[in-house]
């Protein structure tokens, strides 16, 4: 092994896999990034942020639109908690696209498009849903149903037409393709990949994801995503003060 191939090594903390449909949920430190991977390609991975000393603050996804004029989330962009401050920001991105607006899936709509099916009759197969997952995982820290914000799903694109109707794109994501998001605060980041809302497929078919966990530098002056609009300077401001 080279220096340089044992310098990037070392910067991996750990390296999971998020199984299909399950939840997952990791504190995720400022000085820290987490990188999804698409193992099979059109995965869905919904995810909710907050801000783990004070989970009152938490990702505000109007907010990340309008301060950042776009209706997707990709590399630059920056997630803004509804005080103003950035809790994350996406670092790398292979898709270009992640979906901001579709919400995720519940129980009745689950039964709705893909039928039954419990633990009892399929065990760890059963269908699960992004909003039963969310809550279950909200509950071990002591947070419920009043807390459940609006969840960005990465790999998934979805096109707002001119008469407001919304469009899933099924191939957003080839096999492999990745996003990394950077703890600019401490994090308490829950994801789940339970199909998406307009997915049009009629078969029950979450994919799984492989989670790897590094450690990163502190973002410099020059920093992408601190400079990809005018607006995300004074967030990346605030963010440091909170924490001087």
């Amino acid at each position: 092994m080279t220096y340089m191939e044992k310098t990037v090594a070392d910067e991996i903390l750990f390296e999971e896999q998020l199984m299909p449909g399950a939840a997952w949920t990791h504190i995720l430190k400022r000085g820290t990034a987490l990188r999804l991977t698409d193992n099979e390609g059109a995965a869905n991975v919904g995810a909710i942020l907050y801000n783990n000393d004070n989970p009152v603050e938490r990702l505000n996804i109007p907010d990340t639109l309008k301060a950042q004029h776009t209706a997707k989330i990709a590399r630059g962009v920056a997630l803004y908690s509804d005080m103003g401050r950035i809790l994350a920001s996406v670092t790398d991105d292979s898709v270009g696209w992640h979906d901001p607006l579709g919400g995720c899936l519940n129980a009745k709509m689950v039964t709705a498009k893909y039928g039954v099916a419990t633990y009892q009759s399929h065990l760890n197969d059963f269908y699960r849903n992004g909003y039963d997952n969310f809550l279950i995982e909200l509950e071990k820290y002591g947070l419920g149903p009043r807390d459940l914000i609006p969840n960005i799903n990465f790999f998934s694109r979805v096109d707002v037409g001119a008469d407001g109707s919304l469009s899933f794109h099924p191939s957003n994501s080839p096999v492999g393709s990745f996003v990394e998001i950077r703890a600019e605060m401490n994090v308490l980041l829950i994801i789940n990949s339970a199909p998406h809302p307009l997915d049009p497929s009629p078969v029950y078919a979450p994919k799984p994801v492989t989670l790897t966990l590094k450690r990163v530098p502190t973002p410099t002056l020059d920093d992408f995503c601190r400079n990809s609009r005018p607006e995300n300077e004074r967030g990346f401001i605030l963010t440091e003060r909170y924490f001087l």
